[in-house]
């Protein structure tokens, strides 16, 4: 791969700001196939049939499934402690704020892990990764059934946010690796909804595994999942890391992903692996074979392998990245968002297991069901919904899309997240009826989900060429707010009460959700400013191999 050319300032391109629809089809760039025909590939593929984004719908799909297997079986295990920490005090002598204190460390840990295995992935591939991680995990589910004193369940916690980390940064890229521009939103939304989903899911069974089997078996379970996930990895999760030239903006991307206009008449020729990629020119003599079974069964790939060392700085750059205002804005919207996931985890024994509710606790378990829909509405219309929205803003904006448009799918959480939560908290102070309370919690699911598809969407639009490093900054910011708001939160509703508490948190949500309309005015200016800069980096990663 070449070295990646810097433009001057003056003609510099805008990342995030992307021709996606050619609309009077004078482009010679490679474009979509049937009713989408109008749509340029972004990013451009190239013609080797092991280019992840030219594999077989099939093959897509089944890489798809395996980012999925991983995420829900990861999740589950982070999760399901949530429903059975009494049962877990009362038998090892731990207290409930020891407990949380663990699950605390835990999710940070889940954050700043990302440092070591986000770098890991991308210089030497993400299968290893994947497999090494959800292999540890299950070791540590076995362990945790036996920790009896509270640095054990506290290094037992750390050490399972750390192999656990790629959850949260690695599988977004996943998605980027095999899917077009203009496919990406309902891939994200669906690792959302299992994100999100398995944290939702987990205490509900949980509490069943429980009253039958005992807490240690909802451990144990875990193990068992992570077991099944790892065999399915093995033999079906391939390598999806794949060195590209770089998308660094509105002006290369016709000349990034050109195509004679002599190739379009020859369809014999051109077999096209994936559905939704136009033919292009046969491969030369000289192309290396495709790869066989067994080739993808191997740890490291060969090209992963052969690449110079730049661990050191995948390291330091996500650091450097928080000096992005879209990069710092993507972490605080994501981690603003989950506070409020946090407090309905929170509170929910308070509130459903208190009176006047009285809700046994595989009936506390149960209600986690109607999040889980909430989850799956959130997930339908950030994804699949959205992506039409954000594709026919980008038609009426002269087939030119922004990564601001995406955002403009905040508008209905501006409502939701307000009335969510005065009606959990405030509806609770005054024992409405419990089913209203139930329905709370469904809506902050939505909110929650809207809020972690469009703020990992806007990231990796903004900056696609640093996404894996960007993605780091993102979930640095965002689990560290999560640990800060986890700490402070019994002390906060106990000292203000249900209704004051949450009336406060109602305005705050709205006023943070609020921000996405600054962005949506400064954004694109923002990103015009960051130019320079980004080209910087770009090259620097492109120069050396390094480029997804």
């Amino acid at each position: 791969m070449g070295k990646a050319t810097v433009p001057d300032e003056g003609s510099m391109p805008i990342p995030g700001t992307i021709h996606l629809v050619d609309l009077e089809g004078t482009m010679t760039a490679k474009h979509a196939k049937g009713a989408r025909r109008d749509i340029v590939l972004v990013p451009a593929p190239s013609s080797d049939p092991d280019d992840p984004l030219n594999w077989s719908p099939a093959r897509k799909a089944l890489s798809t499934a395996c980012m999925c297997v991983y995420t829900l079986m990861v999740g589950i295990a982070s999760a399901a402690i949530y429903s059975v920490l009494v049962p877990i005090s009362d038998s090892t002598g731990l207290t409930l704020a020891d407990l949380n204190a663990g699950t605390g460390y835990m999710f940070l840990a889940f954050g700043w892990g990302c440092l070591f295995w986000q770098p890991l992935a991308l210089q030497y591939g993400k299968r290893p990764v994947y497999l090494i991680s959800i292999l540890a995990t299950l070791g540590i589910q076995v362990w945790a059934p036996s920790t009896t004193s509270n640095g054990q369940w506290i290094a037992n916690k750390v050490l399972q946010g750390f192999f656990g980390a790629p959850i949260e940064s690695l599988c977004e890229i996943s998605v980027t690796d095999i899917y077009f521009q203009h496919e990406r939103g309902a891939y994200i939304a669906l690792y959302a909804l299992l994100l999100a989903g398995s944290n939702f899911v987990a205490p509900v069974f949980a509490g069943f595994i429980a009253d039958g089997q005992g807490w240690k078996w909802v451990l144990y379970w875990c193990a068992i999942f992570c077991a099944i996930g790892f065999v399915f990895l093995f033999f079906f999760m391939e390598e999806t890391n794949y060195n590209r030239a770089p998308i660094v903006g509105l002006a290369s991307e016709p000349q990034a992903s050109s195509l004679p206009a002599s190739v379009a008449g020859d369809d014999e020729k051109r077999t096209p692996a994936s559905a939704d990629v136009e033919a292009v020119e046969p491969l030369s003599e000289n192309t290396v074979r495709p790869k066989t079974y067994l080739d993808k069964l191997k740890l490291w790939q060969e090209a992963d392998i052969r690449k110079p060392n730049q661990l050191g700085g995948f390291i330091t750059r996500p650091l450097k990245f928080l000096t992005f205002p879209v990069i710092a804005y993507a972490g605080f919207s994501y981690g603003s968002n989950l506070c409020w996931f946090n407090v309905l985890n929170g509170t929910a024994s308070l509130i459903l297991g208190g009176e006047p509710y009285n809700f046994p606790a595989w009936a506390v378990g149960l209600s986690y069901l109607c999040p889980l829909v909430g989850v799956a509405i959130g997930s339908v219309y950030t994804g699949w919904i959205g992506d039409r929205i954000v594709l026919n803003m980008a038609r009426r904006n002269n087939g030119v899309l922004e990564a601001e448009h995406r955002l403009w799918l905040f508008l209905p959480s501006l409502l939701l997240i307000p009335f969510g939560l005065i009606l959990w908290g405030v509806g609770a102070a005054h024992a409405i009826q419990w089913f209203g309370e139930i329905f709370a919690m469904g809506i902050i699911a939505i909110t929650n989900t809207i809020g972690l598809q469009l703020s990992v969407s806007y990231c990796i639009d903004s900056y696609k060429d640093l996404s894996g490093e960007a993605m780091v900054t993102v979930i640095l910011v965002r689990n560290t707010m999560s640990f800060a708001v986890g700490y402070g939160l019994t002390p906060w509703v106990t000292d203000m009460g249900l209704q004051n508490a949450f009336i406060l948190a109602a305005f705050v949500g709205m006023a943070q959700c609020a921000t996405f309309l600054i962005l949506v005015k400064y954004g694109k200016e923002l990103r015009r400013k960051s130019a320079p800069r980004y080209a910087k980096y770009v090259e620097k990663v492109a120069s050396s191999g390094m480029l997804h």
